[in-house]
């Protein structure tokens, strides 16, 4: 599939170790060929020539800088609440989501990471399944990235759902803003991987989901994977709680029933996360969008919550995740019978 201009990668960087690899060596010539700026690392790991002369100019530079490197350390991060592990085939987003969590985590210039060592990936993969015989290992491929918006490129996804393919024990699963799912239709996947797509309301997405496809593409990707026979799904995250939201969402949940032709027997899951910021996040969202209404008022309409990895971050009120959950509860049980809802949180 041709890469459209929402992938605006300006700049490209590789480790000199990539090229050993046959995707190094195969993206370096692309890019070259499309006439991409193309430099190479001085150290592993060691990113710079990114400009950026104040914070906002740091990260969309760092949005337009994609790194090719090798995946050096090979341990695997587990991956709460959606599996057990997270499969590291890409770090970072083209997407400029002004609420996205990897805002605090990727620093003030944050590229995207794509890794050339697949094979050594996935044989790390193999050793997690064959620990946990024999019970089933599930894998999430996008906990730290959006691997589709880079798949053009990388064909790493497409080596992992065949590699996962002949997996017993093994299964992974990814979620994505991004259409880009053409040379991943016709695998012989075996169902062993589940799609699915980050969804919200158009007026969410074109308020605060930048550089990204509209809800209609998105919608459309997912309606294909399901008709080539994968697991779906779908994020509706984060939802946000503006006046009207209710009348705002249920049209997205129709619009989505539609899309997809649901029906009893589709394997097909949900998954529902309510917005919510940490104060650090604030602060460098507002460096970045000055002009921002994100909805980050630690006021009467927010608790303060302490996460899992020991952080606090602010979350609605137990009243008003109390009705959102119990909106989306009925809705889902009444749009889309017998489908699972993984969370609502």
């Amino acid at each position: 599939m041709a890469i459209t201009s929402i992938n605006r990668i300006k700049q490209v960087f590789f480790e000199r170790e990539a090229l050993e690899y046959p995707i190094g060596r195969q993206m370096h010539k692309q890019f070259k060929g499309q006439g991409i700026e193309v430099s190479f690392l001085q150290s592993h790991n060691r990113v710079t020539g990114i400009p950026g002369k104040n914070p906002r100019e740091a990260f969309f530079q760092g949005k337009s800088t994609l790194v090719v490197g090798v995946r050096k350390t090979l341990d695997f991060a587990t991956c709460k609440p959606s599996a057990h592990y997270q499969l590291p085939l890409v770090t970072g987003c083209q997407g400029i989501c002004e609420y996205c969590y990897l805002n605090t985590q990727l620093g003030k210039k944050p590229y995207t990471r794509i890794y050339v060592n697949v094979d050594e990936i996935l044989l790390q993969a193999q050793k997690y399944i064959d620990n946990r015989k024999p019970d089933i290992t599930l894998f999430e491929a996008a906990a730290t990235s959006d691997p589709i918006a880079v798949e053009p490129y990388s064909g790493s996804l497409a080596r992992a759902i065949d590699f996962f393919a002949a997996q017993e024990y093994g299964r992974l699963r990814f979620v994505t803003k991004f259409p880009y799912i053409d040379s991943l239709l016709n695998l012989d996947h075996q169902g062993h991987t589940r799609i699915r797509f980050s969804i919200n309301t158009p007026s969410v997405i074109s308020r605060y989901e930048h550089r990204t496809p509209n809800l209609s593409q998105r919608l459309d990707a997912l309606s294909r994977v399901i008709q080539h026979g994968y697991p779906g799904g779908v994020i509706i995250a984060p939802i946000i709680l503006d006046p009207g939201w209710e009348e705002d969402y249920l049209e997205l949940l129709t619009k989505l029933r539609q899309e997809i032709h649901y029906s009893c027997d589709l394997d097909f899951h949900f998954e529902i996360i309510s917005h919510r910021f940490t104060s650090r996040a604030r602060t460098n969202i507002i460096q970045v969008f000055p002009e921002t209404n994100l909805p980050m008022d630690e006021g009467t309409d927010r608790r303060f919550k302490y996460g899992q990895f020991g952080y606090g971050k602010y979350v609605y009120t137990n009243e008003k995740l109390q009705i959102m959950k119990n909106f989306f509860s009925a809705e889902l049980d009444k749009l889309f019978p017998g489908a699972p809802v993984d969370y609502i949180i």
